[in-house]
């Protein structure tokens, strides 16, 4: 399983409360595809750069996810059809590995020659 973050731009017509009850819907729908929901978080309404479906303005949300490609792709073509996502963006985050560094040399002692 590799870590996703979906970005959501719902419609901004819907209440706080709806947009909440629509997130929660949306994680449920991909825990049910068989990924794993880590994070969800709600940014509240923000200007867009241009114009989507005649709106100007979106209500942001982020999913943080862990899930195999095919789950991914499954649910974005979920979120396609859903009429109340405007956009949708997925990015893999990529994992952090830690680099074994290679044993340092040893010096051999010097002696001191008097």
């Amino acid at each position: 399983m590799y870590p996703y973050e979906i970005l959501l731009i719902f419609d901004p017509r819907p209440t706080e409360e709806e947009v909440t009850a629509l997130l929660t819907k949306l994680q449920e729908t991909l825990r049910s595809l068989g990924g794993e929901v880590t994070k969800a978080e709600s940014w509240g309404k923000r200007r867009l750069a241009y114009e989507i479906r005649k709106q100007r303005e979106g209500t942001y949300a982020v999913i943080e996810c862990k899930a195999v490609p095919a789950v991914v792709k499954e649910y974005e073509r979920q979120l396609t059809l859903n009429e109340q996502v405007l956009r949708h963006f997925t990015t893999r985050v990529p994992v952090r590995k830690r680099i074994r560094s290679a044993p340092k040399p040893q010096t051999p002692a010097v002696e001191e020659v008097v």
